[in-house]
């Protein structure tokens, strides 16, 4: 027994990391957690590093993506021991990338020193950018995220979430090394002006005010199992458009991701009758809903009505490029598909959307926008975004995950895109959580969650670059590469050191 207790210290140090995240949000215990990994793992073989860190990830990813089973359960009609096992399973396939992570630094850094400070704290944040890149990725529960409240979080206007991610890392590893009295002091200290300068670094404003809008952003709580069902439709017209007429003094209404249970095509009539009424009004509508343009493609997108011009195909549109696997596409459609009803999920058929769309216009202002998952990959936001956007749109259905902390963990992520880009946040859903923020990822204003209603809020649009717009990870992917020139030229002076003293002793 006392041979699995390190592992066991480790499963629980991971998932100790879950209440670092929203809802939760105590973000000290993220720098727990990761001391945890490297007390576990630290001072043993290579393999045994390995499998301690896989045991810590799984400690993660298993209750921290838990939420994920609602869709099957609920919606996909799987029975919850089939949902723990593909939970589980996705949890075991995130979990290599942190393993091999470990391995490769227990194996090519010997040196307890350069492992702690230079080689693991990279390797770590690159097998976090692989899991978010492999096979479309998914890039959630990236630690960085836990800061948003925290003194860290200045730092993402200039390395991003990944670079929070790294000096978390770093720090752990200062502080391990300080907990080992090995070496005495430096790297603690090191880590400690860290800290105050990210902190410091938060206080610079990076981006300029120019005009304010007022928006409407109105949240329909259709419940989802209802929502395709037929004769549904007319519910979510007479909803929307009845939440939507007594606002007269918003300049931009939204409304959320796939809005309308039904195809853009099918209602061209009746899109063109809210397009005048918008137009009427001085109004404009952002929407959510599903275009099918031509034979065999489908596309989840968002639309800009209030022109007078609306038809279908006009420009002022937006088709999702990242979508959700499963939910959104089928890999090995063919093969799946038949096992169960859960691969058979309303509208998993999607077309992706191309790269360099333009901003969407409304109300004379420039919108980049994300759809849902979109948001959670900070390279294709930062890609979308324009010199000249105003504001950052994006627009998500959660009612797919019910009660669960998974909207939490969303609403989190969508903030921080916010503080990486310097632009307000307008983020309008289904069912909530429906909120804006200001440049800083900071809410100042929300709409509980599972309610009917419209959340009302001016918000002042922003101009300019922060660092991280304008040079994106290029910075912090050179600090990792050196890090690990370092690590290798350090581990190098030592094995020629040694090698020199070993010859001495022999002459």
């Amino acid at each position: 027994m006392r041979h699995y207790l390190p592992s066991l210290g480790a499963l629980l140090s991971g998932a100790l990391g879950v209440f670092a995240f929203s809802p939760f949000d105590y973000w000290p215990l993220a720098l727990v957690s990761l001391f945890g990994l490297f007390a576990a793992t630290q001072h043993v073989s290579p393999a045994l590093a390995a499998k301690r860190g896989f045991a810590w990830a799984m400690g993660l990813f298993l209750p921290g993506l838990w939420w994920i089973h609602v869709s099957m359960t609920l919606f996909g009609g799987l029975p919850l021991p089939a949902a723990f096992f593909l939970v589980a399973l996705l949890a075991a396939y995130l979990s290599l990338y942190t393993a091999a992570a470990l391995w490769l630094a227990q194996r090519l850094v010997p040196s307890p020193v350069l492992r702690a400070l230079l080689a693991l704290p990279a390797l770590l944040v690159l097998a976090d950018w692989l899991r978010g890149w492999v096979m479309t990725g998914f890039p959630w529960l990236w630690f960085g995220y836990s800061q948003l409240e925290g003194p860290l979080a200045g730092l993402a206007p200039v390395l991003g979430v990944q670079g929070i991610s790294w000096l978390l890392l770093f720090s752990a590893g200062a502080l391990w090394l300080l907990v080992r009295r090995r070496p005495a002091w430096w790297p603690g200290l090191a880590a400690l002006a860290l800290w105050l300068a990210a902190f410091g670094v938060g206080f610079v404003q990076w981006v300029s005010p120019t005009q304010s809008s007022r928006f409407a952003l109105v949240q329909g709580n259709i419940e989802q199992s209802l929502k395709w069902i037929p004769g549904q439709l007319e519910l979510s017209l007479e909803r929307h458009i009845g939440l939507t007429l007594p606002e007269q003094q918003a300049d931009v209404v939204i409304w959320p991701e796939s809005a309308l249970p039904s195809s853009e095509q099918h209602l061209a009539p009746w899109l063109a009758e809210v397009d005048q009424l918008m137009r009427e009004r001085g109004q404009s509508l952002l929407t959510g809903i599903v275009s099918r343009p031509a034979e065999g493609e489908v596309y989840n997108a968002v639309i800009g009505l209030g022109s007078g011009a609306y038809a279908d195909g006009h420009d002022n549109r937006y088709y999702k490029q990242q979508l959700v696997p499963i939910g959104e596409f089928v890999p090995f459609g063919s093969l799946l598909r038949p096992l169960a009803p859960f691969f058979n999920l309303p509208m998993s058929s999607f077309s992706r959307g191309g790269a360099g769309q333009p901003d969407l216009d409304a109300a004379g202002r420039h919108f980049s926008v994300a759809i849902c998952y979109e948001v959670a990959f900070p390279g294709l936001v930062r890609e979308n975004m324009k010199p000249d956007t105003d504001y950052l749109l994006t627009v998500s259905n959660d009612t797919w995950f019910g009660q669960s902390i998974g909207p939490w963990q969303h609403q989190q992520i969508a903030r921080m895109r916010a503080l990486e880009l310097g632009r307000p946040l307008i983020r309008a859903t289904n069912n909530g959580i429906t909120l804006v923020t200001d440049e800083k990822g900071r809410i100042t204003a929300s709409l509980p969650q599972f309610e009917q209603g419209v959340l009302r809020a001016e918000v002042t649009g922003m101009t300019g670059l922060t660092p991280y717009a304008r040079f994106g990870s290029a910075p912090l992917v050179a600090w990792l590469a050196l890090s690990l020139l370092l690590a290798a030229l350090g581990c190098r002076r030592h094995e020629n050191a040694w090698s020199l003293e070993k010859k001495s002793l022999f002459k």
